[in-house]
């Protein structure tokens, strides 16, 4: 009888998301990355500085049919021994700030602003969250779709 291997399955690529707060941009886009991903990334989320999930951010995910009501705000500290392929940015003070990883990791910066510092009701607030939602998950529809991701 033939021992039969089991088939290789790629290692998913390692993805760190940065914010200043990881309460809103970078927890929406880890959120995404796995959706768009399918199974392809290990994606986690981080900020400079750690505060709460935005409940904004919950909802406007939640209308994608993803729920982050379970994620908390993680400071980066606790990825800094970890190795990533890709460490992107979605705020510029993060982009500032970012420290070197370990590794190869090959950074990334997309400029969203922050949904958090909107005014208004709280609808208003919401269309604002909607809006940079939206405008992470073209962006991370079109770079999961270029070929550079499967390394």
């Amino acid at each position: 009888m033939i021992d039969e291997q089991p088939p290789t399955v790629p290692a998913a690529v390692r993805i760190l998301v940065l914010c200043t707060h990881n309460s809103a941009r970078s927890q929406m886009a880890e959120a995404l990355l796995r959706s768009y991903g399918n199974g392809r990334f290990l994606v986690h989320s981080a900020g400079t500085e750690a505060t709460r999930v935005n409940p904004l951010a919950v909802e406007a995910m939640r209308e994608l049919g993803m729920d982050i009501s379970g994620a908390r705000s993680k400071h980066l500290d606790e990825f800094m021994e970890q190795e990533f392929e890709y460490v992107i940015t979605v705020c510029d003070s993060a982009a500032e700030s970012c420290p070197m990883f370990p590794g190869r990791a090959e950074r990334i910066h997309w400029s969203f602003p922050d949904p958090s510092a909107a005014k208004g009701s709280d609808e208003e607030r919401l269309e604002t969250f909607r809006t940079v939602r939206d405008d992470i998950a073209q962006q991370i529809h079109k770079w999961v779709n270029e070929a550079r991701p499967a390394r």
